[in-house]
């Protein structure tokens, strides 16, 4: 067993490391809008549920030299976004909004996706995904790094509107298989939803 201390890696090293162990992650694909009405779009593997009372998520969204990126400004101006889980069905045109665009610039236009109204917030959502909710920011939390320079930014929303795909949708649960989910591995690799197996909890 290979025993090391984070505090003598490099912060390239610590995030190789923790992507490599920590897989496979879900993917938030998150819209925003800017203050100028530019529909922004961009997707984060540092992504997870919270709890359920109320419906809350959690988004880590890292910073450059301490600047926020333009998803965390968004939402923090407007107090608004939407989520969407990507699937096999759109992942190329998700992966194209990553691109390093400036704040006047749409990924939703560079990557040819569909923009649709929203029910709860002005933020439009994404038409291709099978499943999104609209959120209204809970809190923004800076951490790491420093004081003046941190690291990222832990955005926390509450999901006040769900649009599920009616394909997945059954008595109330959601059909995996049907969605065909993806989740981030290390690098540029990614995994399929692949064999599942079940469990009961000891009593």
């Amino acid at each position: 067993m290979k025993s090391i201390d984070p505090d003598t890696l490099s912060i390239k090293e610590n995030y190789k490391f923790l992507t490599g162990s920590i897989i496979p992650r879900p993917i938030a694909f998150v819209s925003t809008l800017s203050t100028d009405g530019v529909l922004n779009a961009a997707p984060f593997s540092y992504f997870n549920a919270l709890t359920s009372n109320p419906p809350l998520i959690a988004i880590s969204i890292g910073r450059k030299k301490g600047v926020q990126k333009d998803t965390s400004r968004n939402a923090e101006a407007l107090g608004e976004f939407v989520v969407h889980i990507p699937d096999e069905t759109y992942i190329e045109a998700v992966n194209i909004t990553s691109a390093n665009l400036g704040p006047e610039e749409s990924e939703v236009d560079l990557a040819e996706l569909t923009a649709v109204d929203s029910v709860k917030v002005k933020v439009p959502g994404i038409a291709e995904a099978k499943i999104r909710m609209e959120c209204v920011v809970e809190q923004i939390l800076p951490l790491g790094g420093t004081p003046d320079q941190p690291a990222t930014d832990l955005l926390i929303g509450r999901v006040v509107h769900y649009h599920i795909a009616e394909e997945l949708y059954s008595d109330g649960r959601i059909d995996a298989e049907k969605l065909r989910p993806l989740g981030r591995l290390a690098g540029t690799n990614y995994a399929k939803l692949g064999e599942t197996f079940s469990l009961d909890r000891p009593e």
